[in-house]
């Protein structure tokens, strides 16, 4: 019989759905990483299942037991999406508009408007800009290929873009990295992927702990360099 390994995504999982406990019995694995994170949110190990509220009280964003620099300097809430596209990625920032509303966020659109031949690099700019200010909680921004546009974002200080092919890339980037702007491929990437990858990078939590040192090393190179 197979024994059930829970791991540091099982307890992430947990903390996001309001959870004080975890259910394991004792022939299960507990990976080290899943009990630093455990102590870290205060989630408990249990081998019976955590009794519902008779009374629910729906929470939309849980609160967090660490700090996010993307959300605590911004006073604009913490679902304000700032978009923007070249013209290859224009038609992708529209549906993505749409289904973003579907998912309860609001959208700050900063351009392009059509599909007239412009220059990525004015919008990956005006994306990441509004994000470095704490004008918005998170940005994305859409080109060909999504790389050239994180290569401009990066540029900005405070900012950690990150051009996301799939679904665990853009988890990682967001539990690992703290990745507050995501671009993304129009011509690389299918209309349902870009949905899927786009959810789950919104909905993914910093893990802090080891990743916030290393987070914060980041900044130290970035500091060196500013003048």
């Amino acid at each position: 019989m197979s024994k059930t390994v829970i791991t540091e995504r099982d307890i992430l999982n947990a903390a996001k759905s309001g959870k004080k406990s975890v259910v394991a019995d004792k022939s299960a694995v507990i990976t080290p990483a899943a009990r630093d994170k455990a102590r870290e949110l205060n989630i408990s190990f249990s081998d019976k299942k955590e009794e519902k509220s008779a009374t629910p009280v729906e929470q939309k964003t849980p609160t967090r037991s660490y700090d996010s620099s993307a959300i605590s300097k911004t006073n604009v809430g913490s679902n304000l999406v700032v978009i923007g596209s070249d013209h290859g990625g224009f038609q992708t920032k529209e549906m993505l508009k749409k289904y973003l509303a579907s998912l309860g966020y609001r959208t700050l659109d900063v351009g392009t408007n059509s599909e007239e031949a412009c220059d990525y690099p004015d919008y990956a700019y005006a994306v990441a800009r509004i994000v470095a200010k704490g004008e918005a909680w998170r940005g994305i921004m859409i080109d060909a290929t999504g790389v050239a546009s994180s290569i401009v974002c990066n540029k900005v200080p405070g900012i950690r873009a990150v051009a996301c092919y799939n679904e665990f890339v853009a988890q990682s980037s967001r539990e690992h990295n703290d990745a507050n702007v995501l671009t993304l491929g129009a011509k690389s990437l299918g209309a349902e992927l870009i949905k899927a990858i786009v959810k789950t990078w919104l909905e993914a939590w910093f893990g802090g702990g080891r990743h916030k040192r290393r987070v914060d090393k980041i900044a130290d190179v970035e500091r060196k360099f500013s003048k």
